[in-house]
């Protein structure tokens, strides 16, 4: 496995020997990554989001292990296939074997979800050592609460026998809380899996800040509009309608007034 001090280029132009519809993936999942840095979700190098390659083979694009997320752009992901087989490897770094073991899991048992991204932020992973989990305490929090899965700690995920209770444990949805680590999301695309994680974020920040008066009592929303939202929310939680679009078309903005070398 190589090392660097300095980030190379690609050895060779990725663009050019890929289909268009993977490019763009690429392109989109790039600057997920680059958005994570600048909104400091980011735990160094470890962590790491991922996205269905389209077409016939089991293929996802990860971050190349080594690389802070703000030097990830569209040429540098790895590609590697769901049995952990590295197909593209352009800066010979290799993938974290956690990431692996995680991502492919999912990838595997769930066809729907084509972006799947996981955090260590530091309230996404205190709200994963309460108890109580994700608490109705907000707007933010309500649109997860009635929806989210956990999968309790089994230690680093190394082991790929833990991908059989991984799986069983997220089941049907596409949030979940890993006890004592953090949290994932997963979506119908890249745009999707962000900003089902951008509003998961945001819920965690809340509820440790909710709970820094130390004593004070907590309002909980009512069952009823726990209830409400859990349907306004249905659009969100499928990837359907405008709401999506429009999110990730802001943050792209906002992204590239940083610049745009997440695409090259």
């Amino acid at each position: 496995m190589s090392s660097l001090s300095t980030l190379p280029a690609p050895a060779h132009n990725v663009q050019q020997r890929v289909s268009a519809e993977e490019w763009q993936v690429r392109v989109k999942l790039a600057a997920a990554y680059r958005m994570a840095a600048l909104f400091r979700w980011t735990d160094h190098i470890y962590t790491h989001f991922s996205a269905r390659v389209p077409g016939p083979h089991e293929h996802f694009l990860i971050n190349a292990f080594g690389l802070l997320f703000d030097e990830i752009s569209a040429s540098n992901l790895v590609k590697v296939d769901v049995d952990g087989t590295v197909i593209d490897d352009p800066l010979g770094l290799g993938i974290n074997q956690a990431g692996y073991v995680i991502h492919s899991a999912i990838h595997q048992a769930r066809p729907d979800l084509l972006a799947v991204m996981h955090t260590h932020t530091r309230d996404g992973a205190a709200v994963s050592a309460q108890r109580g989990g994700l608490l109705p305490l907000s707007q933010h929090a309500l649109a997860y609460y009635s929806r989210v899965a956990y999968h309790d700690y089994e230690g680093i995920a190394l082991d790929v026998e833990e991908q059989q209770r991984l799986v069983a444990n997220l089941g049907s949805s596409n949030i979940l809380i890993l006890r004592n680590h953090g949290l994932l999301t997963g979506g119908v695309s890249v745009e999707h899996a962000f900003r089902e994680l951008h509003g998961l974020e945001r819920a965690c920040n809340i509820q440790i800040a909710a709970q820094a008066g130390g004593n004070a009592d907590l309002h909980y929303a009512p069952a009823a509009a726990i209830d409400k939202v859990r349907q306004q929310s249905a659009l969100q939680a499928s990837g359907d309608g405008p709401g999506i679009a429009r999110h990730w078309d802001a943050l792209i903005r906002q992204l590239d007034r940083q610049g745009q070398g997440y695409a090259q």
